[in-house]
């Protein structure tokens, strides 16, 4: 009986590789975001849109491999691993086993992070058990323990729907919110994560033409041209030192955005110029005072009705709320909605959507 042939193979036919992610074949691990108070469905929606994140609980979620794309996240404000002991109080953490785990959990997030000093976050911290906390993983991460700066931030809480206790680690040394971009700071200058969400919520379309006033540090202008591309993005401010701050701000984001030193009501534009007017306006605490904007305020919501076109959106941000609110009560041109209140840097500021009536 004649063996049987071989197939016919061509000699440069390669073994094909399994498809897929290779991240997905590593272990996941826990982690939780931080959110500001009132941003929490903005970070949960980005969220949701991370490739292999799995069994997502609003902020909790499992990821394999390296946490590197969650760096990358804009709406929160820190990613954190998670990992729970069934230890009824945080003493239990310094018993032989539990403070092993403990130092080699700390230890693989510091080896990635690159954290040059830790801190403790939790009720109590000032205790004879923090203390003690402290030195044992001081000695075990080879780490100069810092309360108030330390780099490596460890959260210690209570286990959510368990009996025991979860560590929380930081997987950066500074928060997500801290952008890097960030090179040069102004008073009273906007929460970055508060500008990306302003952004989300009023809606990201390549079409639009986006004018931002009174631009001060440009985070608005940099958020925005990091979500992609736009008709056009242009930004303005009377202050020249604030236009200088907000060109060394784009151009450490990589970004070329046209920003000029001019009084954002008297811009000289022709009626209709833009499609998304994004504004983050004086407070009248860091920068301006509550009688200017007194004054302020109804001349720039007149401007910029003359600037935007028919179905254009003006998304702004203020902490004088009993001001705005009150010019846009009972008024003829303008549809308002409100996008969100949140908590900052002791402040309670709102977004706010206005479209033309």
């Amino acid at each position: 009986m004649p063996r049987p042939s071989r197939p016919k193979t061509s000699p440069f036919t390669r073994p094909q590789k399994p498809r897929g992610d290779h991240r997905a074949r590593q272990p996941a691990h826990e982690y939780v975001l931080e959110a500001l108070p009132g941003l929490e469905e903005v970070a949960a929606e980005e969220l949701r849109g991370v490739p292999l994140a799995r069994d997502l609980r609003g902020l909790r979620f499992w990821y394999p491999g390296e946490p590197g794309r969650l760096t990358r996240l804009r709406g929160a404000v820190a990613a954190y691993r998670v990992r729970a002991w069934d230890v009824p109080r945080p003493r239990g953490l310094l018993g032989h086993q539990q403070l092993g785990e403990l130092t080699a959990f700390l230890g693989e997030v510091r080896r990635w992070g690159g954290h040059r000093s830790f801190r403790l976050a939790a009720a109590g911290r000032d205790s004879a058990v923090m203390t003690r906390l402290a030195e044992e993983l001081s000695r075990g991460l080879n780490l100069p323990f810092d309360p108030e700066e330390g780099e490596l931030l460890i959260r210690l809480r209570p286990q959510e729907n368990g009996p025991g206790w979860e560590v929380l680690a930081r997987i950066t040394p500074r928060p997500l919110s801290a952008r890097a971009w960030r090179v040069c700071n102004r008073g009273g200058g906007l929460n970055a994560t508060v500008a990306y969400a302003l952004h989300r919520l009023a809606g990201v379309r390549e079409e639009d033409r986006i004018f931002n006033p009174m631009a001060g540090s440009g985070t608005l202008l940099v958020e925005r041209a990091l979500l992609g591309p736009s008709a056009a993005l242009v930004g303005v401010d009377i202050d020249p030192e604030a236009v200088a701050c907000a060109r060394a701000n784009l151009e450490a984001a990589g970004r070329n955005v046209e920003v000029a030193a001019v009084d954002a009501l008297a811009t000289g534009l022709p009626p209709r110029s833009f499609d998304l007017i994004v504004c983050d306006l004086p407070w009248g605490d860091a920068i301006g005072s509550h009688r200017a904007n007194a004054a302020l305020y109804p001349a720039f919501l007149s401007e910029m009705h003359r600037l935007l076109s028919r179905h254009g959106r003006l998304a702004v941000v203020t902490h004088e709320l009993r001001l705005f609110e009150g010019l846009l009560r009972d008024q003829p041109r303008w549809h308002v909605r409100e996008l969100f209140q949140v908590y900052s840097g002791g402040h309670h500021p709102k977004g706010y959507l206005l479209s033309k009536r």
